[in-house]
């Protein structure tokens, strides 16, 4: 009996770290959700790997017992506000955002009493509290269709990130109040480095995330989400592309188009990457040790919880009716 239980733990001590992982989301009935911008390993062993559109719309609908969230604390907070009941575990508490830390509560609260005739769009990447303030989430893959769900004359108030605000303030003719925060990740790129390397490679198309700037934007031959960039690069009949977003997002699209190459914008002269610091804090060794030990929890308070969801699934009803999900 002895040996038999030495064979068994050395057989599990020989498993692969993805292969530890996978058992543990069979044994606890668990579902692994990543965004884009994690490491390959994760995105790899993921039961599924989107955008914030496709990640809450994952987290509202499953029915496991735990939702590990490969991805930063808002995207977490919005999984434990659409599954009260569940159990949401982030592999590191200390994975937030510069957007979303861009707009603190007890100031957006003052800013949104100087517009009381205002409507609140806000951007998914905000904390919960910014959300218990909302009337509307909205993502990047559907803030256009969100913004355009009501009346012309509405006025609205946009947050956090002004770069996907007077992009949408752009394409649809609106003149949103718009909150100043920024995505370190996205408003870092410049339009300097954009240039050489369009420079550098006449024959590629350049794609761009809606959270840069807009000189940026301009000059993108096409502008969307992360989902819809991938889809794009997918469809579209180019050989090259200039990416302007995360680095992450490469992984998924050399996956879908091996034969096709993919440059990312560069934040300075000596680096070819453009990473999240945030998203990166996340690691196969934290998603084994959150699983196994089902830490670190996100809990919310009850009251933010029932606030803050109001806004996300109207967010999820337009989205259906819009046929975005």
């Amino acid at each position: 009996m002895k040996a038999t239980k030495n064979k068994n733990s050395d057989v599990k001590n020989n498993l692969t770290l993805a292969e530890k992982i996978d058992a543990l989301r069979n044994e606890k009935n668990a579902v692994i959700l990543a965004h884009y911008y994690q490491i390959p390993e994760i995105q790899d062993l993921a039961d599924f790997v989107g955008d914030s559109l496709g990640l809450a719309q994952k987290a509202a609908e499953t029915d496991a017992d735990i939702i590990v969230f490969a991805g930063v604390h808002f995207m977490a907070e919005t999984a434990k506000i659409l599954n009260p009941d569940k159990k949401v575990l982030l592999p590191d508490l200390e994975a937030g955002c510069s957007l979303a830390d861009s707009c603190p509560a007890g100031d957006f609260a003052k800013f949104k009493e100087k517009y009381p005739d205002h409507i609140v769009i806000s951007y998914i990447n905000c904390t919960a509290a910014i959300k218990t303030m909302s009337d509307v989430i909205c993502t990047s893959g559907n803030a256009v269709k969100i913004v355009e769900s009501f009346p012309k004359d509405q006025k609205i108030i946009f947050a956090p990130d002004k770069n996907l605000g007077g992009y949408i303030n752009s394409v649809t003719g609106r003149n949103m109040v718009l909150w100043d925060g920024t995505c370190e990740v996205h408003d870092i790129l410049s339009t300097q480095a954009v240039i050489n390397l369009k420079v550098l490679n006449p024959d590629a198309k350049m794609i761009a995330h809606p959270e840069c700037k807009a000189p940026v934007l301009n000059m993108a031959d096409f502008v969307g989400s992360t989902t819809a960039m991938l889809k794009f690069t997918k469809k579209d009949d180019a050989k090259k592309y200039i990416v302007a977003t995360e680095t992450g997002i490469l992984h998924q699209m050399r996956k879908e188009s091996p034969e096709k190459e993919f440059l990312i914008v560069p934040t300075d002269e000596t680096c070819s990457c453009n990473d999240c610091p945030y998203m990166k804090l996340n690691t196969m060794e934290k998603l084994f040790a959150c699983m196994e030990n089902e830490s670190p929890e996100i809990t919310l308070p009850e009251d933010v919880i029932e606030k803050a969801r109001v806004p996300i699934e109207r967010m999820l009803d337009i989205s259906r009716k819009a046929g975005l999900i």
